[in-house]
C-alpha cells in the first residue's frame, strides 16, 4: 500500500512539473497532457459530425461544407486549448484584452455569414425546400433552382434570378406553394352588373373553367357568390392546377374567355357608380 502510495505521489510529481514558467503563464505536464487529450476528443467528434452531416449533402455542396468545416474545426481547437490554459492558472486577461476590439468586429462581419451557412444546412437536412419548388419570397413568386450552402437561387416569372439568403428561411415567413403537393387552388374574382341572372353567371364561369388547357378536371371548379358589392354581384371562380409558376397566363386566358362569354349572353361587367342626389335649398 505505501508503494502504491509513492508511486501516485510519484506521478502527481511529475505531472506538476513545470515546462514553462514566468509572472504570467505556468504550463506542467498535466496542462500538456490534457491540451492533448482534449484535442484528439474533439477531432474524433467533429469527424463524427462531419461524416453524418456530408452523408446529407449533394455532391455539389459536399466540397464547399469541407472548407468551411475546416475553419471551424481550427477555430473550436483554439477555443479549447484557451479553455484549458485558463482553467490551469494561465493568466489570458493580457492577450484577450488586446484581442477584444478584434473579436468584435469579426463576430459582428461573420454574424450572416454564419447564420446563412447554418441555415443552409438545415435546410438540406430537414428537406423543406426542393429545387423545383414555388416559393415567394416579399411578393415575388420564383421556381428553385439551386440550393447552395449559403444561399438559395430563384427564377422568376420575368426570368429573372433572385438569390436568397438561407437565413431568410428561418426568420422570415415564406411561402412554398408545393411543400406538400404541387396542386394549388388559384381564384379569380369578377363583378356583375345587378338584375344578371345569378344562375346563369355560375354556369358560364364553370363551363371556362372546365374548358381552359392546365385547369385540373379533378377537383372540380366551382363558383362562390361571394358579397353584394357597391356597385356589383361580386362571384370568385375557384379551380385547381398544378403549375403555379404559369398561374398569370392560366388566369388571362380565363379572363379573356369570361369576357367573350358575358358579352354573347349579354352580362355585363359594370364600373363603380354612385348615385347623386341634389337638394335644392
Amino acid at each position: 500500500m505505501e508503494q502504491l502510495r509513492d508511486i501516485f505521489s510519484s506521478i502527481q510529481d511529475l505531472l506538476q512539473k513545470k515546462i514553462y514558467d514566468s509572472d504570467q503563464i505556468h504550463i506542467t505536464i498535466a496542462t500538456l497532457l490534457t491540451i492533448i487529450i482534449a484535442i484528439i476528443a474533439i477531432t474524433f467528434v467533429l469527424k463524427l459530425v462531419r461524416r453524418i452531416v456530408t452523408s446529407k449533402l449533394p455532391d455539389e455542396d459536399k466540397n464547399k461544407f469541407e472548407s468551411i468545416f475546416g475553419f471551424l474545426k481550427y477555430l473550436f481547437y483554439i477555443l479549447v486549448v484557451l479553455t484549458i490554459l485558463h482553467g490551469s492558472g494561465v493568466n489570458l486577461t493580457v492577450l484577450l484584452t488586446a484581442s477584444a476590439a478584434l473579436f468584435v468586429g469579426l463576430g459582428f462581419a461573420l454574424q450572416y455569414l454564419f447564420q446563412d451557412i447554418i441555415s443552409g444546412i438545415l435546410i438540406i437536412l430537414d428537406q423543406s425546400l426542393h429545387v423545383g419548388d414555388i416559393i415567394e419570397v416579399e411578393g415575388k413568386v420564383g421556381r428553385v433552382f439551386e440550393i447552395r450552402l449559403r444561399t438559395t437561387r430563384a427564377l422568376t416569372r420575368d426570368d429573372k434570378v433572385i438569390v436568397i439568403p438561407n437565413h431568410k428561411f428561418l426568420t422570415d415567413s415564406i411561402y412554398n406553394y408545393t411543400q406538400n403537393h404541387k396542386t394549388t387552388r388559384e381564384t379569380i374574382k369578377i363583378g356583375v352588373a345587378y338584375g344578371s341572372d345569378v344562375n346563369l353567371v355560375t354556369k358560364l364561369l364553370e363551363e371556362v373553367a372546365e374548358e381552359q388547357k392546365g385547369v385540373l378536371k379533378n377537383p372540380k371548379p366551382f363558383v362562390l357568390f361571394d358579397d353584394f358589392g357597391d356597385s356589383a354581384l361580386l362571384f370568385s371562380l375557384n379551380f385547381y392546377i398544378t403549375d403555379s409558376f404559369t398561374d398569370p397566363k392560366i388566369k388571362s386566358s380565363i379572363r379573356y374567355k369570361i369576357d367573350a362569354k358575358f358579352r354573347a349572353n349579354h352580362i355585363s361587367i359594370p364600373f363603380p357608380q354612385r348615385d347623386i342626389h341634389i337638394i335644392k335649398p
